[in-house]
Order: C-alpha cells, then sequence, then structure tokens
C-alpha cells in the first residue's frame, strides 16, 4: 500500500499574525517545502486546509476544526481515491523536518501508528498514522472529541524514542513556528 502523505495548513495562525504556509524558508513557502518532502517519500500526497499549495486539497469540517477533523478529512479524501495504507502526517509549520526523517517514519517496521516523543512530548503532527487510526478518527469526531491524543488512547501506538530517531533528526527538527520569535530562531522569511 505504501503511505500517503497529509499536510495540515489549517491552523489560524492567531500568534504568528499571518498565514503559516505562505511564510519563507530560504525563499521557498512552507506549504511548497513540505509538499516537496513529503512527495519524496509518500504517495499520494493531500494538504488539508485552505488549498495554498499546487497539489489537491480538502477542508476539514468546519474550517479550522483542529488537527483531528482535519486527520479525517484527508482520510476520507484518501478513502475516495480507494487508498487503504497508513498516512503520514504534517504540519506545515515545521521548517526543520527533512526528507530523512519522514523516510525514517515511513519505513518504520512497527505495524502501529508511530509517534516520535520529544521531552516527553507526543509529536503527533509528524507522525505515522495506521490505517486502524484513520478508521477510528470517524468515530472520536463523532463523539464530540477534536484532540488528537484522544486518537493516541484509542489505538496501538510505538512511541518512538530519542535512541530511534535521533539517528535521523535532532529535537530541534520538531519545533514549530507559533510566534515570530520562533519565526526569526528558524530562520523564516515573510512574504513580500
Amino acid at each position: 500500500m505504501g503511505c500517503a502523505g497529509l499536510l495540515l495548513t489549517g491552523g489560524s495562525s492567531r500568534r504568528l499574525g499571518t498565514d503559516k504556509a505562505t511564510l519563507l524558508v530560504r525563499g521557498e513557502r512552507l506549504v511548497d517545502r513540505s509538499s516537496r518532502l513529503l512527495g519524496q517519500v509518500c504517495d499520494p500526497v493531500i494538504e488539508v486546509g485552505a488549498g495554498y499549495g499546487e497539489g489537491p486539497s480538502v477542508r476539514e469540517s468546519p474550517p479550522g476544526a483542529g488537527p483531528l477533523a482535519a486527520l479525517g478529512a484527508g482520510a476520507s479524501a484518501l478513502a475516495a481515491e480507494g487508498f487503504g495504507g497508513a498516512a503520514l502526517v504534517l504540519a506545515v509549520d515545521l521548517p526543520g523536518v527533512d526528507a530523512a526523517l519522514l523516510a525514517w517514519l515511513v519505513e518504520h517496521p512497527a505495524p502501529a501508528t508511530v509517534v516520535p516523543i520529544v521531552d516527553g512530548m507526543p509529536q503527533t503532527l509528524c507522525a505515522r498514522y495506521g490505517r486502524d487510526a484513520l478508521d477510528a478518527v470517524p468515530v472520536l469526531l463523532a463523539t464530540g472529541e477534536r484532540s488528537l491524543r484522544a486518537l493516541l488512547a484509542a489505538v496501538p501506538v510505538h512511541e518512538a524514542q530519542i535512541d530511534e530517531w535521533g539517528s535521523v533528526a535532532s529535537a530541534a527538527a520538531f519545533a514549530d513556528v507559533d510566534t515570530p520569535e520562533a519565526a526569526a530562531r528558524a530562520g523564516i522569511e515573510w512574504p513580500g
């Protein structure tokens, strides 16, 4: 089956003040960079959000309903295409993620969902979700859940510690860009 890629671009960016997907890293928009990296290890790749990129996109309902709803929208789009495998989820605001980390997640031998753990925190927006997890999302959404942590509690999860992912990434790879200060630390440029 391989692994699909779901690029989440629907965050509200309240603290940052601009759409994260349009920010630039080394002259490339984050949405284009993230789509390109996902495309190196995943097929198909679908953006879940406002459709900033040039590839296929879907929107969570209602827009801005959070990452669990976004995962559900992406899983539904994959099912509509007849795709029945796992999905690699990547938030657009992770400029430190590279193809080596994404490939490591795709190729991880665990049959379950694989979530890197960084400083005790699950990195739910840079993780591989197994078919069982994708199938569980609509059930959780129907009960009013909005948290990816609820999904992790509902399905088998391999929590990958630094002794596993540390060979391909540093903890800094998982740093998100939520504030102007974080953007400056990551070398982010503002669109012209």
